[in-house]
């Protein structure tokens, strides 16, 4: 692998670091100031609703895609993320005002000059944001179903029916932080890419989605060669969900750093696990196809939290949530 192909991978590698470090930093603060989105956090059903609404939310852009409707899913993502950013700033800032006015910048960033590291900050601070909520509101056992549920999900809309890799191509001209741009040398600019995506042909070239170059014109180049690879928002939130949900609802004690008062054994080792697959991820996307991000990712955070819940002590039943069902 080219060793521009390395400072890609170092930089997602980075990304992913600074959603899980921030979600595990606002996770105590985001529960002080009752941002516990659900009545019962430990009722499972919660992870049925949420998959429910991704599976809305995606047939919904799909359906905007086909119709031509582009801007109103960028204009509906570029709000999210300022809201998203400002339940950031607003936990880290003492001044509620400087967080919105920082959020508001994030947004028309975003609209004005939307280049890769824009995007890329903007979706780490969603992502860390979105974990941290999440994280909060759903309990162990709820988070395990859906880690489990998504990863299955994710694979099956990516090899069977290949409506991600349509979503992928539709989002991919709107410029949004959906989708983290990594690119492998500096010189890259997002805003120099022309997609040339008709929205009214969304699906009918899956097999050219599943690129994940952004010289997608010369099949037959190394694609460690490539100026930017493309990896989705959810495959650096979704297993965070897990790392926060340790963090907040394991019964395993603090491992006592001042900085991250909510890490313990088993959210650390979720966080190792989450970075073993990440590392095979970045293998395969390195042969050029796209993959299905959550298998890895989650089943590598779901399983380092479990061996990180027996080193730490903590009974296998109460580690999945079962414990108040038996």
């Amino acid at each position: 692998m080219p060793r521009r192909a390395y400072r890609g991978v170092a930089l997602a590698a980075l990304i992913f670091l600074v959603v899980q470090v921030g979600a595990l930093a606002l996770v105590p603060t985001f529960f002080e100031q009752g941002y516990q989105t659900v009545e019962d956090p430990t009722d499972p059903t919660n992870s049925l609703l949420y998959i429910g609404a991704i599976i809305g939310m995606t047939a919904f852009m799909l359906v905007a895609f086909k119709y031509d409707l582009d801007q109103l899913i960028r204009g509906i993502i570029v709000f999210t993320s300022g809201v998203l950013a400002w339940y950031v700033f607003a936990a880290v800032l003492p001044n509620g005002l400087l967080a919105l006015a920082l959020s508001a910048v994030v947004a028309l960033a975003l609209l004005v000059y939307p280049e890769w590291y824009v995007i890329d900050t903007a979706g780490a601070l969603m992502g860390a944001g979105a974990a941290g909520l999440f994280g909060i509101s759903f309990g162990l056992l709820p988070a395990l179903v859906l880690l489990s549920i998504l990863a299955v999900y994710d694979a099956i809309s990516v090899y069977k029916t290949k409506h991600m890799l349509d979503l992928a191509e539709g989002v991919m001209d709107l410029r949004i932080p959906v989708v983290l741009v990594i690119p492998t040398t500096w010189s890259y600019s997002l805003l120099d890419e022309d997609f040339a995506r008709d929205a009214n042909d969304v699906g009918e070239n899956a097999d050219d989605g599943e690129s994940e170059s952004a010289d997608g014109d010369d099949a037959d180049a190394d694609p460690g060669d490539r100026d930017a690879f493309f990896i989705g928002l959810g495959d650096a939130v979704m297993p965070t969900v897990m790392v926060a949900s340790a963090a907040f609802f394991s019964s395993a004690p603090s491992l006592g750093i001042a900085a991250l008062p909510a890490l313990n054994l088993p959210a650390l080792l979720a966080m190792v696990g989450t970075f073993v697959g990440f590392a095979a991820l970045m293998w395969a996307v390195m042969k050029g196809r796209a993959h299905a991000g959550l298998p890895l990712l989650n089943g590598g955070a779901i399983s380092g939290y479990l061996v990180g819940s027996v080193v730490a002590g903590v009974p296998l039943v109460s580690a999945l949530g079962l414990a108040p069902y038996l």
